[in-house]
């Protein structure tokens, strides 16, 4: 395990800016090239936004999930691999918030904000290719996982096996990344989030300490259990969000700078072409109305938050349908906005050294997470029924 660090304390979106102008410098780049952001999550480390989310109790910034989902926003209008990477560390930190007991959460979180710790996902409950042995006061954890987000360069995985024993039931633990056994493949090729290290892990006969299972109140069991699969949600909310921003806004600059009018245009540039302006005015209203609801979202998630353990299911499935209602519109914005943006900067856009297309791939990659048919199927539900979104690790 890393040495301690201790990082200056400033506002963090002052930190998170700051941040994100470095890592616009080499963005393209490193898109190209795809691989682990080792400088770039090391900077992450020295910034001490790792422990954004992590209460004051246990050494961290006690930041809001508005506050915290901003810095992923920030993140992600110029690098949507390094937004999705440290939106997952903060995920995975409130798995284990929500699933596991104080005496096991607050070491970890007080050890994270002291050291600085990354934490990578191998959970994928979808991916029942990895088993559980139990053994008297231990288990053991073999098989491999797909799609594990972050895990490279990490210190600690939250991952999770099938119990057969238990009629398939899934257990999730916490165990550091470097443990025997486990093995990070680099084998992410996918076109977009080339940088998330989103490929597969291997776990041979990895040992699980009962102690470092989350089994109480475990996975989705009461009310605030129920919230981690909506927080992800909400993160890839704010992602598409970013994503679709920093679209805009390359976009914009280009047209102000670089766009020509169409030779049939009466225009004297392309900023002043009526069909440019059609387009960007559709963008605005897009943006505008996704960001309205995502703060409507924030609202609510900061809230039930604030209720812990004496959340209603009710109030639960309430903020799941606003969270479901922000990220179909992120989505379907975004993709669109990522899409025409060509349509206002023109051919010479295309040229493969500016990149532009990085924001539609990036977009299209992490939107296919979760079908948004299926979200659209639960908000139908209330819409039409008035039934609320039954928890599971995607709704």
């Amino acid at each position: 395990m890393n040495a301690p660090v201790t990082p200056t304390r400033r506002p963090p979106l002052v930190v998170a800016r700051e941040l994100a102008g470095q890592f616009a410098a080499s963005a393209v780049e490193r898109d190209e090239r795809g691989g682990t952001p080792k400088a770039e999550r090391d900077a992450l480390r020295a910034s001490g936004l790792l422990s954004l989310a992590i209460p004051q109790a246990q050494g961290g910034q006690g930041a809001s999930w508005r506050d915290t989902f901003e810095v992923v926003r920030t993140f992600a209008r110029v690098d949507s691999s390094i937004a999705h990477v440290f939106g997952f560390h903060h995920l995975m930190l409130a798995t284990v918030r929500l699933f596991s007991r104080p005496e096991q959460w607050q070491p970890w979180f007080e050890q994270t904000a002291r050291k600085q710790w990354f934490w990578g996902n191998a959970l994928n409950p979808l991916d029942t290719r990895t088993l559980v042995k139990h053994f008297d006061g231990w288990c053991e954890f073999s098989g491999k996982k797909s799609f594990c987000s972050g895990a490279s360069d990490s210190e600690m995985l939250i991952a999770s096996a099938v119990d057969e024993r238990a009629g398939g039931k899934l257990l999730i633990a916490a165990i550091p990344s470097g443990r025997t056994g486990i093995t990070l493949h680099d084998d992410w090729r996918n076109i977009g989030q080339r940088q998330t290290d989103s490929g597969s892990a291997s776990f041979e006969r990895v040992r699980v300490e009962h102690d470092e299972l989350l089994l109480d109140p475990g996975p989705l069991s009461t009310p605030f259990a129920a919230l981690r699969p909506l927080i992800a949600q909400l993160h890839f909310a704010n992602l598409f969000l970013g994503i679709a921003e920093g679209a805009f806004d390359e976009a914009r600059q280009y047209t102000l700078k670089e766009s020509r009018p169409w030779f049939r245009s009466n225009a004297a540039s392309s900023a002043e072409d009526p069909y440019v302006l059609r387009h960007y005015g559709e963008f605005w209203v897009g943006l505008e109305s996704v960001r309205l609801l995502i703060e409507h979202a924030l609202e609510q998630l900061d809230a039930a938050w604030a209720h812990e353990h004496a959340l209603g299911a009710e109030a639960r499935g309430d903020l799941a349908l606003a969270i479901g209602t922000a990220k179909v519109a992120a989505t379907r914005h975004g993709l669109d906005i990522c899409n025409r943006l060509f349509e206002v900067t023109g051919a010479r856009a295309t040229h493969a050294s500016l990149r532009f297309d990085r924001h539609w791939r990036n977009l299209r990659t992490q939107t296919l997470h979760d079908p948004v048919d299926y979200r659209i199927h639960e908000l139908g539900e209330w819409a039409l029924g008035g039934k609320r979104p039954v928890p599971s690790f995607y709704s």
